[in-house]
């Protein structure tokens, strides 16, 4: 055995012997070793745990059932003062609504009135004047009620229609060709906006 070689094994042995004579200084290094194992796993541990706790405080609270049932009165409430509201609203557009057609008509039938006063003021002694004059009033008064759609309900010769006509009286022996048709007409009816708002009552041919 060379020289070198002697020496390096006579070095190993004394560094076990040294082992073997200190097992307090290898206990302590185990126990650090261990000891900084620990450590860095309850590191582990709190990241984890607060990690958690932030997921935790990030989500919403479920609200409790009473307040859900709280909320839920709140919007019936709501609801309903809306309803209230939009009821009372649409009440008085409908009212302001027929005042104003109302307003409209007087208004439109208000120079047929004009004309009547001056027809009777008139001192005119002349009958085929005054037949005129008040022939001219009529039609006048017509043409202001067809602008406000009120129209006509026409009888001549047309065939009896219950949408239109109430018969009131059966006429006998004027022909084939006069059954279920007008024969002549008591009452005139009208239409307002093509609905009608008073038949026209007639005799009605059998």
């Amino acid at each position: 055995m060379s020289t070198k070689n002697k020496e390096n094994k006579d070095i190993e042995i004394e560094e076990k012997a040294s082992e073997v004579e200190n097992p307090e200084t290898a206990a302590e290094a185990s126990e650090n070793q261990e000891s900084a194992e620990a450590e860095t796993e309850a590191e582990a541990k709190e990241s984890s745990e607060a990690k958690d706790e932030e997921k935790t405080a990030e989500a919403p609270k479920e609200p409790s059932l009473e307040e859900q049932i709280e909320e839920l009165k709140k919007q019936a409430l709501y609801k309903q003062a809306e309803f209230e509201n939009f009821r009372k609203r649409t009440l008085k557009e409908k009212a302001d609504l027929i005042l104003a057609g109302g307003e409209k008509t007087i208004t439109a039938i208000l120079p047929v009135l004009d004309d009547f006063e001056r027809a009777i003021a008139d001192q005119s002694d002349d009958p085929a004047a005054i037949k005129e004059g008040m022939k001219l009033i009529f039609q006048k008064f017509q043409k202001t009620l067809e602008s406000l759609g009120v129209k006509k309900i026409e009888t001549d010769g047309v065939d009896f229609n219950v949408d239109y006509h109430e018969a009131i009286a059966q006429v006998p022996g004027m022909g084939k060709e006069k059954v279920g048709k007008v024969i002549d007409c008591v009452q005139t009816g009208y239409t307002l906006n093509d609905k009608v708002i008073r038949f026209a009552k007639v005799a009605v041919g059998q």
